[in-house]
Order: structure tokens, then C-alpha cells, then sequence
């Protein structure tokens, strides 16, 4: 069953489909190889303690995120070939194209829940 990302305060969507990356070659292999993202996609990358860009096709935003799911940092616009630096305490990256984190920023307390019947 599918996953969303919502903001615990708001109540707000961040990503309405999430996928994850919790096994070793899930983690290694991130998001290299795709072409693009849904704007509605995330993947969440789970442990992690940094990213990079090298061999990416495309921009994206990525939330580095604290053991229970409160934002550390945001990076937006992170382009192929770039470094992101993660802040410590960094327990996973949430990455989605480039846009898709939209108002979120340091601070956002996250939560992942199952959408409900009418979703």
C-alpha cells in the first residue's frame, strides 16, 4: 500500500506518493537512472547521511531529516554534479523534483501515514 508525507502541524500534503529506499541497493541506487520525478513523488531514503548529484539527469529539493522525521535543512534547486551538505543529527533524505517541497522548511515536524478510503 502506498504512503504519503504530510506536515504533523499543518496537516498539509509535502508528498502524495512516497517511496522508499531502505535496503542497501535501493539507497545506493536513489534516484539515478530516472529521467525525471512526479511532482507528487518523494523518496525517502532511509538511513542516510548525505546525498550528491553526480550522474543525476535532473534537479531536485532534498529535506534532510532528523530520526523522527523533523526537517534539518532543505536544499532546493540541487543540480546534477552538486553536493549537499547534511546537518548533523541527519537520519534520512527526503528527495523530490525540483519544486516539490514547496513552503516546507527547517523546523516542519513530518509524518508518514497511509492514505485513508477517499484517497
Amino acid at each position: 500500500m502506498s504512503r504519503i508525507l504530510i506536515n504533523r502541524e499543518s496537516k498539509a500534503v509535502v508528498v502524495a506518493r512516497l517511496l522508499l529506499a531502505e535496503t542497501t541497493p535501493a539507497r545506493m541506487r536513489g534516484l539515478l537512472g530516472r529521467a525525471s520525478l512526479p511532482g507528487d513523488t518523494g523518496l525517502l531514503i532511509r538511513p542516510c547521511g548525505g546525498i550528491h548529484m553526480w550522474f543525476m539527469r535532473f534537479a531536485i529539493d532534498a529535506a534532510f531529516l532528523a530520526p523522527d522525521l523533523t526537517v534539518l535543512k532543505v536544499v532546493r534547486g540541487l543540480r546534477p554534479w552538486q553536493l549537499a551538505f547534511a546537518p548533523r543529527g541527519t537520519h534520512c533524505v527526503l528527495e523530490t523534483a525540483e519544486g516539490g517541497l514547496g513552503g516546507t522548511v527547517a523546523g516542519d515536524r513530518l509524518a508518514e501515514m497511509r492514505p485513508g478510503p477517499e484517497a
